[in-house]
């Protein structure tokens, strides 16, 4: 039983010193529509010295979102300006018509001196304000934010942050696909390739997209590793059921490294029922792995054809262009300064994704914490101190050199063997005998039959005008590095 109620000038002065420090909580949108517009109207105190506190809503939708997502943080933030335990209850109608309920005189004052200003320090919104087009999409992209923290997606990894090109432009317009309209586009969507090919990146991005069209949307991210995990510790808790209730009712469902539950029987059956009853009801299954499903060892014929069924897309290593664009992006993202020509030496070097972005890391740490200037000399220092020892093997056939050439300088690869002479095939055409001579130790004879049976004294032409460009420390040289490490990407693939 309540003992007393707080007047409404008390109220008042509760609520804007809760105001204070909620605005420091949240974001500026998040503050004006939801907690401005939605105002403390009672406070009343039952014989326990616990307090209810009443906050009026101008719809049930207000209502049900306060209380669904910044309830904890108004509960907290009101117990600590009355000292008391507190509950809230949620009404809804007219602040003002509330208030005018208890107290008519208090009521003008407080309309007149004491409503709560913005985060910008103007008057109290108007109900136009408050639920204009830009205030609205502001609040519905902080609930996206937090919905896509909840499930556990990096707010970096999004196709605006994804660099496109000939190596995964096919990936990525799927995965745009996918993120418009799930399960209707492509299901499952299959993305396989090697380590720092932007698997992880693209399915992260397919679930951001989703939340920021509808963050009420349910999905889970989960690796083959924790899938495996969760359904061990649902088993000895005997909470088996939680388990599939939760993953066989999720609309998007995102799992990567999905090549951790091969020869795992228990693990394989459930998802084999996951998968089925989530495609069923026309649901979303995004999958990525290391290799095809044909190549996973181990893993049961009957979830290989569901893998199968729906579209597999090999993402390749990328090249020297998409790793120097994927550099200018990190770089830009950590407000580093990176000039071309300095992108473009770390590039000829590096050859992953996620080396480029170890590069970045240390790049800005030298910036940041030790007040460097980027230079030559400094991207050289850190690429000897983040450079693997032991120099990588490149093992592949000859025609992968000539086609890695081709592409790196975007000449057809029968123009490379070919018998034309403008300047820009010649080069590309010495470029790739120099490395079927240097990487794969091919005799010149071989290597002139390659190009349209040039002979020997051809090849060796060529190969010591490449060295000669090389010693210059020219653009060949970086071309020559660049084009060492996509050979490597492919000989590890």
């Amino acid at each position: 039983m309540f003992t007393k109620a707080l007047s409404i000038s008390e109220v008042a002065e509760v609520w804007k010193a809760s105001q204070e420090s909620l605005k420091t909580q949240l974001t500026p949108a998040v503050f004006s529509t939801w907690i401005v517009s939605n105002p403390l109207t009672k406070v009343e105190i039952d014989q326990q010295n616990q307090a209810l506190a009443t906050i009026t809503c101008p719809t049930a939708f207000h209502a049900t979102n306060l209380k669904k997502n910044l309830y904890s943080q108004i509960k907290e933030t009101l117990e600590k300006e009355l000292n008391k335990t507190v509950e809230i209850s949620f009404v809804i109608g007219n602040p003002i018509d509330f208030l005018k309920q208890s107290d008519k005189k208090d009521v003008k004052k407080q309309v007149k001196n004491e409503a709560p200003p913005l985060s910008g320090g103007s008057a109290s919104p108007t109900v136009d304000e408050l639920f204009s087009a830009h205030t609205l999409q502001a609040s519905f992209q902080d609930r996206a934010k937090t919905a896509a923290s909840r499930v556990g997606l990096r707010e970096d990894y999004n196709f605006k942050t994804f660099a496109v090109s000939t190596t995964n432009e096919m990936a990525h317009a799927a995965a745009t696909a996918v993120s418009n309209n799930p399960g209707e586009a492509y299901n499952p969507l299959f993305l396989y390739g090697g380590v720092g090919v932007g698997k992880t990146h693209l399915m992260q991005a397919i679930g951001n997209n989703i939340l920021k069209q509808n963050p009420e949307t349910n999905i889970i991210y989960s690796t083959g590793e924790e899938f495996t995990n969760e359904i061990v510790n649902a088993i000895q808790k005997k909470k088996a059921f939680d388990f599939k209730a939760r993953y066989r009712n999720t609309k998007v469902l995102l799992v990567d490294d999905i090549q951790f539950i091969a020869g795992k029987n228990a693990v394989q059956e459930e998802f084999f029922h996951t998968f089925n009853a989530l495609t069923k009801q026309g649901f979303q299954v995004i999958l990525t792995s290391d290799r095809p499903p044909h190549e996973i060892n181990l893993l049961e014929s009957r979830l290989r054809s569901r893998f199968e069924a729906g579209l597999m897309i090999d993402i390749q290593q990328p090249s020297f262009e998409l790793r120097t664009a994927i550099l200018l992006i990190k770089s830009q993202a950590n407000n580093l300064d990176l000039p071309m020509d300095l992108a473009q030496l770390i590039s000829s070097k590096v050859d992953g994704a996620r080396r480029i972005e170890g590069i970045v890391k240390l790049l800005r740490s030298e910036v940041e914490l030790k007040g460097k200037t980027i230079t030559e000399e400094l991207i050289q220092s850190l690429l000897k101190t983040e450079a693997p020892m032991n120099r990588p093997i490149i093992r592949v056939k000859p025609q992968e050199v000539i086609k890695t050439v081709a592409n790196h300088y975007r000449i057809k690869q029968s123009a490379v063997k070919g018998k034309r002479r403008t300047k820009d095939i010649v080069n590309a055409r010495h470029v790739a005998m120099y490395l079927l001579r240097k990487e794969l130790n091919m005799p010149l004879e071989e290597i002139g039959k390659w190009f349209s049976g040039r002979d020997h004294t051809s090849v060796l032409h060529a190969i010591n005008k490449i060295e000669k460009e090389k010693a210059k420390e020219g653009l060949i040289k970086q071309d020559i590095s660049a084009l060492k490490m996509s050979l490597t990407a492919v000989s590890r693939s």
